[in-house]
């Protein structure tokens, strides 16, 4: 890959992640995982992430589905938090997750609403109709 590949996938990770997570994250890069680091900041945000085809929004859509559905809670959380960059919804979080239940499995999107519980409840609302869902 290239610098150039690289540099693309940094500036996606912080549009979609956050300046703040993105830094952190760099800040904890070690000599362990600094390949690794580099490896997803090229291939899946670089590249996978940058394709034409499907929108941002879609792709981040269809993130948050899978995570869900592979039961990947740390992740999930990163990505519900980010949906504040992305523009999901909590409307469309509560959609993808019932639609997880029925292709995926009712524990699966029982554990994705409380994951994003968990997190839509740290997060200030936008507005009423974005904030966290009922408990």
């Amino acid at each position: 890959m290239s610098d150039d590949t690289f540099a693309r996938g940094m500036a996606v990770r912080k549009e979609v992640l956050g300046e703040d997570h993105v830094a952190r994250a760099a800040a904890g890069t070690t000599a362990l995982d600094a390949d690794f680091q580099r490896f997803i900041t090229e291939v899946a945000w670089g590249t996978v992430w940058t394709r034409p085809g499907l929108d941002r929004r879609t792709r981040h859509l269809l993130t948050l589905a899978m995570l869900a559905a592979l039961d990947k809670r740390d992740e999930l959380a990163l990505h519900v938090a980010a949906t504040r960059q992305t523009g999901v919804t909590v409307d469309e979080l509560r959609e993808v997750f019932i639609h997880l239940a029925i292709y995926a499995g009712v524990p699966a999107a029982h554990a994705a609403f409380a994951v994003a519980k968990r997190v839509l409840h740290d997060l200030p609302p936008i507005s009423r109709a974005e904030g966290p869902p009922d408990e």
